[in-house]
């Protein structure tokens, strides 16, 4: 018999041998997840539980097989019967065990029952068709005809994806999360309603629809759902925090809801594993609601809570911890480690975004003669917040693998904007010339060495005679001689040519303009830092070998650089955090609606819990301005301010470089004004409570409200500038109130901060 007391914590424990009934386990950063689920499938089928009377659905098929084999090895290590194969040991009673993705399990119902309207059992598309099917309704309808600005097929079908998964009206869609595509909204939906139609017609379905239409199914077919749910009696659900409604909806099913939603009384042996406060894939479709209301679906679910970490030492887990203080809404929790010792975390104010460059990569050497360069990460929210340091490690020669977003020496934008540059120092580069000419419409290569020839011979009426047809690119040569003849600083030019190139940008990548317009921003913050045009474009074009093969090294032989999405299940001995400033984390988009400043702070949550032993926080003091060609104030990020100072030591550049460690302020406020800290966190909805009282106006009295849905849920203060010109936020403090944004939002100037524009729930008022 297994020993999982032995084996196992108390809390993994009481989750691995709960068999029956709902039960949601609540498992935190590096709490032992996957060892309590395969415990658990062990226990099952050693109680006599028939192993095809399970399911175990994940998110990757790999997953699933990882924890189905570590069970079969558990169970052979027990000296339990098995069965040979080959040189692999596979215990009989786990063979029949169902364990994959949501789509996978989907498609073996579908295999057996035929959906209600079609004609035969649909095929299921592939990438290549979905992208041939929308071609095709895109010729048909002559949608985009004509038009560069119109997105590609790969992107619309990326959007249609999302709209399904997230379950909002295309037009919607686009409005949240793309605004630069709105004026082809129209043109959009359309061809969505034709390739629906193209789907059907043909007997098709695509990834998202084997979701979807076996819902239709589980909810028409009585005959389906028995079967279902007599096939499958024992269900587990890993990483449930990052389903989409539909994934819950069909786990609940076939647990035993009623096709209306509510408890049918049949069944109900389902675990769902995984952790709201890890809940940070809102764009493909998550909703952190699944978690957080599970218990409502399933009356009388036993919640289990995972909080004793095997990853980090203790400090890290405090700080962590006081990141979750401020949340709205989540359930409770509260890490631990029995690992003894460990530094505190580092809150690191370098002066800029321009020197947190330098800092971070002299502070990446010294961590390299501690730990393996592979056991070292820095993260960033946005891949393109990385540029300036992938440029300072070129320089070191320190190799590194970045995940999530693109490197600088391979972004197809940085190498149009790199050219121009180029030309201005060297007129005869010819591969420079040959990427800028291939901007322009109609200039092939042979074009291209024509003109080429004809502009290196001097002959400049001959030039001009060349370019007569070619106005786009008479505008970029002309563009470059501007540049040569003014010998502007290195950022300026920088500047005029991201300028002339933003009308390019934008018809070239329709698709994605505004975030690769911000990169190439960053491109004019690294320019800032030289005098030398020539030494800027050395260091932009000559990379390290090392670093140019870094795909290839392995991971101990590199450092890492990621976002913090990629960086999710991830972890590392020493964890350094950038730019940790008010519209780069948490990003500007944040900060306007209520649930998504919730998901940055959850971010924020995973990125801390990556760290095993060493966690530094970088908050630069001001950030480069293109506008103004100058630094600008920043402020610090509102979850650095939230963090008490006997949480962390602080470490300050000073004017002559370096390091100094910064004493807090012993009278409840830290250095640089950091917001004390509640004493303790509110229960699950009771910030949202405590919020909408406070703001609720005395004319137009409240009505109670829903304290389970999101934050800003509530309804919005009525009042105006003229009744009360002040009012109090709780991370920005006294402000006063400049404009009244329709319907529920208010530009407030305060203090030292600036003007903001801030949720009415987050705002309360000033008798």
């Amino acid at each position: 018999m297994i020993d999982c007391r032995r084996d196992l914590n108390p809390a993994q424990y009481e989750a691995a041998t709960t068999l029956e009934g709902p039960v949601l386990v609540i498992a935190g950063a590096g709490s032992g997840k996957t060892r309590t689920i395969v415990y658990r499938l062990a226990r099952l089928v050693e109680s006599g539980v028939p192993a095809s009377s399970i399911l175990l659905l994940t998110f990757t098929r790999k997953a699933a097989q990882e924890m189905l084999e570590r069970a079969r090895m558990l169970m052979h290590q027990q000296g339990m019967p098995s069965l040979a194969e080959g040189t692999q040991v596979v215990h009989p009673g786990l063979a029949a065990v169902q364990g994959g993705t949501f789509h996978a399990y989907a498609y073996s119902v579908l295999r057996l029952f035929q959906p209600e309207g079609y004609a035969k059992k649909p095929t299921v598309m592939d990438g290549h068709d979905i992208l041939a099917a929308l071609q095709h309704c895109r010729e048909a309808l002559g949608a985009g005809k004509g038009d560069r600005s119109f997105p590609k097929n790969q992107t619309i079908g990326g959007l249609l994806s999302k709209s399904r998964n997230k379950e909002l009206p295309l037009e919607d869609l686009l409005r949240r999360d793309a605004s630069h595509l709105l004026p082809h909204a129209e043109n959009m939906t359309r061809m969505a309603e034709a390739y629906a139609n193209f789907k059907r017609e043909k007997n098709l379905l695509d990834y998202d629809d084997l979701l979807f239409v076996l819902e239709d199914l589980l909810r028409s077919s009585p005959e389906a759902l028995a079967y279902c749910r007599h096939r499958h009696r024992y269900i587990m659900v890993d990483e449930y925090q990052d389903t989409n409604p539909v994934q819950a909806r069909i786990a609940g099913l076939v647990a035993g809801l009623a096709p209306d939603g509510r408890q049918s009384g049949e069944g109900g042996n389902i675990m769902v594993v995984g952790d709201d406060a890890q809940s940070i894939y809102a764009f493909r479709g998550a909703d952190v609601r699944n978690i957080l209301r599970f218990p409502e679906l399933f009356p009388g679910t036993k919640v289990i809570r995972l909080e004793e970490n095997y990853r980090s030492v203790q400090p890290v887990l405090d700080l962590s911890n006081a990141v979750l203080e401020q949340a709205s809404e989540g359930y409770a929790k509260r890490l631990f480690t029995r690992r003894e010792g460990g530094l505190k975390p580092a809150v690191v104010r370098p002066m800029s975004d321009r020197s947190q460059a330098s800092l971070v990569a002299a502070r990446l050497v010294e961590l390299s003669r501690t730990y393996a360069p592979g056991d070292i990460a820095v993260l960033v929210r946005a891949g393109f917040h990385a540029y300036p340091l992938e440029v300072a490690l070129n320089k070191l020669g320190l190799p590194f693998r970045k995940y999530g977003g693109i490197r600088y020496t391979e972004a197809a934008h940085i190498k149009d904007v790199m050219s121009f540059v180029r030309l201005v120092l060297n007129p005869l580069d010819f591969t420079a010339f040959s990427r800028m000419a291939g901007l322009s419409k109609g200039v092939g290569a042979k074009t291209c060495l024509k003109i080429y020839q004809t502009a290196s011979s001097g002959d400049s009426e001959a030039l001009n005679k060349a370019l007569a047809r070619f106005p786009d690119l008479a505008a970029d040569l002309a563009c470059i001689d501007a540049a040569r003849r003014m010998q502007t600083p290195p950022a300026t030019l920088l500047s005029g040519m991201v300028e002339h190139y933003a009308p390019r940008l934008e018809l070239l990548y329709p698709d994605d303009y505004p975030r690769r317009l911000q990169g190439l921003e960053q491109l004019v913050q690294i320019a800032s830092a030289y005098n030398d045009l020539d030494l800027l474009v050395a260091d932009l074009s000559l990379e390290d070998p090392a670093g140019t093969a870094g795909e290839d090294l392995e991971r101990e032989e590199a450092i890492t650089i990621s976002t913090i999405h990629s960086a999710k299940g991830l972890e590392w001995a020493a964890v350094l955090i950038l730019d940790l400033v008010e519209e780069r984390f948490p990003s500007r988009h944040a900060m306007v609606r209520p649930e998504d400043f919730e998901e940055e702070r959850r971010l924020m949550y995973v990125a801390c819990t990556r760290a095993k032993e060493v966690l530094e926080l970088y908050v630069p003091a001001s950030v480069y301005d293109r506008g103004s060609g100058g630094s600008i104030p920043a402020a610090p990020s509102p979850f650095v301010r939230e963090f008490s100072p006997a949480l962390y030591t602080e470490l300050q550049e000073g004017y002559t470089g370096g390091l100094v460690e910064k004493r807090a302020v012993q009278n409840g406020r830290g250095a640089a004004g950091l917001v004390p800290r509640r004493n303790a966190a509110p229960a699950r909805g009771e910030a949202l409570r405590l919020q909408t009282q406070a703001c609720a106006s005395t004319e137009a009295p409240q009505e109670e409200d829903d304290l389970s849905g999101t934050l800003g849920k509530g309804a919005a203060p009525e009042f105006s500038p003229a009744q009360c010109g002040f009012c109090r936020h709780r991370i920005f403090g006294r402000g006063k109130i400049v404009q009244h944004i329709p319907p529920d939002k208010y530009r407030v100037n305060f203090p030292g901060i600036g003007l903001k524009v801030i949720m009415a729930a987050y705002l309360s008022l000033e008798d």
